[in-house]
């Protein structure tokens, strides 16, 4: 037998070929070829003995010598459970090897192949079969070829898995006939396209490219499954109107074929999240604008004031775009208030009625109780402050005091308790919450709780009369105590007798009956209901 007669089995990839009537012969010299190829090679008797397999179909199944393939197509479907790409078990009777025992002849078969009594598969096999016969026609040899494609299945499921789950929308068009052959969920929730309606359909159906900037372009690259550059395109809705969007084509192989890769943004969405952040940007300094004491967004990082409201212009005449750090000495009048504040946001987040000064653009300091917080406004890391003047407050306590200082040299008359609530007001530095005023400052219900008291009217009368709750009265006789600086009723009294206050005509009732301590139709009596000597 010639060289070329024993390699014609091994070169043709038709399903039949003859071999020379010595049959031994030729299948020794067979096996020496196919020995050499990469591919898998088992060769099957037609009495389904598996005869021989070469290194590479033994590496392919895991074993060492054919002995560990079995020794007849039986033994080998105990050994080795064979299921489709869709996981079903291949009955008996459908193995390939059992299919090329019946003579039938089959290009391409995919298993996945698991050793018997496991449920994870280790190789993933692709067959075909080849029938030699002899002089007579007569199955004289069957063989398959296997080849392993467990690394390349196993790519492709990593890049299904993968583009299923990207939430930037894709779509897949195959070169060869330019069919949609993949999409993932980002494209049909942007499109809100079916998966029916896109798979199997043209790129003249599904038109991604249409009205694209360089559409002309992209139809070349396209053709010549080039890499399409990113351009803007309308995508027409499958329920009527349109999207645009911005389009990019990669090219890509998926198994065997070439295909183009089609990613995509939504413009759309991006121009509504750009309109809603203007949106809240202009809500913001609306709102900021109405806020009628001084309020600032100050960046911690940029070193400068990103906002300021008209009331904080006019109160320091400090415009938005100075150029002032958080700790900028020329804009805090008390360093060691400023770094107390910062340290107070950095540990809670927020500050409440927090005392600083702040230097005016002439220069002068102006108090202010300040109200703060840590916001992220504009992916900046921003302090938003809010500022109570309490410069007129001040002005006030030192009149007050002064005027009392005026008219009351000799106080020996007065209580402990008054005196030490005057020494605070000469001292404002000193003095607590106490702020002593005159009755006309005081609330509308302060002055009629105040009046009532005057007129000797005890917390059940005065609930009474107002129709107020006993605890609600009790209130507000503990806010006038504070605000007098006294601490008994009988103090009050005193405080609003000598200020010419009893709290006016009430209910109809005489002017002359609603002198301090006079019921109507009595005399004269104390806070207890005492006449007064």
């Amino acid at each position: 037998m010639s060289q070329q007669e024993a390699e014609a089995p091994a070169a043709h990839s038709s399903s039949e070929a003859s071999l020379p009537s010595h049959a031994d012969a030729s299948h020794w010299q067979l096996r020496l070829i196919l020995a050499a190829l990469q591919d898998g090679v088992i060769l099957i008797e037609p009495d389904q003995t598996i005869s021989w397999a070469n290194q590479a179909a033994l590496k392919m199944h895991g074993v060492q010598e054919i002995a560990g393939l079995g020794h007849t197509v039986s033994d080998y479907r105990a050994r080795f459970e064979l299921r489709d790409r869709s996981q079903r078990r291949l009955p008996a009777g459908t193995y390939p090897m059992e299919r090329v025992l019946s003579g039938e002849a089959f290009d391409e078969v995919v298993v996945d192949v698991y050793p018997a009594g496991t449920d994870e598969a280790l190789w993933t096999h692709r067959i075909r079969s080849l029938v030699l016969t002899d002089s007579h026609g007569l199955p004289d040899c069957l063989v398959l070829i296997v080849n392993d494609e467990t690394d390349r299945f196993e790519a492709e499921e990593r890049f299904e898995a993968t583009f299923a789950a990207n939430p930037a929308p894709a779509a897949i068009l195959r070169l060869a006939d330019h069919r949609f052959v993949k999409v993932n969920q980002g494209f049909l929730e942007m499109s809100g396209y079916e998966e029916q309606e896109v798979l199997g359909r043209s790129a003249y159906e599904v038109d991604v490219l249409e009205d694209a900037a360089r559409r002309e372009l992209a139809i070349e690259r396209l053709q010549q499954g080039c890499t399409i550059p990113q351009m803007e395109a309308t995508l027409q809705l499958p329920r009527g109107g349109e999207k645009r969007v911005i389009v990019a084509g990669q090219p890509i192989e998926i198994g065997d074929e070439q295909c183009m890769l089609f990613t995509f943004v939504d413009i759309e969405a991006l121009r509504q999240a750009e309109e809603a952040r203007h949106q809240n940007h202009q809500a913001f300094h609306l709102l900021l604008g109405l806020i009628p004491v001084p309020a600032l967004v100050s960046s911690v990082s940029e070193e400068r004031l990103l906002q300021v409201n008209s009331a904080f212009e006019r109160a320091t005449g400090i415009t938005g775009q100075a150029s002032m750090a958080w700790d900028d000495a020329r804009f805090w009048g008390d360093a060691m208030a400023a770094a107390e504040l910062r340290e107070r946001l950095d540990q809670h987040g927020e500050v409440h009625g927090h005392e600083v000064r702040l230097r005016s653009a002439d220069g002068s300091l102006i108090p202010f109780r300040a109200t703060a917080c840590q916001v992220t406004w504009e992916g900046k890391d921003c302090v938003i402050m809010i500022l109570e003047d309490v410069a007129e407050e001040r002005r006030s306590e030192a009149e007050i005091a002064a005027a009392l200082s005026a008219v009351m040299e000799d106080t020996s008359w007065l209580a402990a308790a008054v005196q030490a609530k005057l020494a605070q007001l000469r001292r404002p530095d000193l003095a607590d919450n106490a702020v002593a005023t005159e009755p006309e400052e005081l609330s509308p219900r302060g002055r009629e709780v105040l009046g009532l008291i005057c007129r000797g009217a005890d917390d059940g009368e005065i609930a009474d009369r107002l129709g107020i709750a006993r605890n609600t009265v009790r209130n507000h006789i503990s806010a006038l105590f504070r605000k007098a600086g006294v601490g008994s009723r009988a103090g009050l009294v005193i405080w609003a007798r000598e200020r010419r206050f009893d709290g006016g005509p009430r209910d109809g009732l005489p002017l002359g009956e609603l002198h301090a301590g006079r019921r109507p139709g009595g005399t004269i009596r104390k806070p207890d209901g005492k006449p007064f000597a």
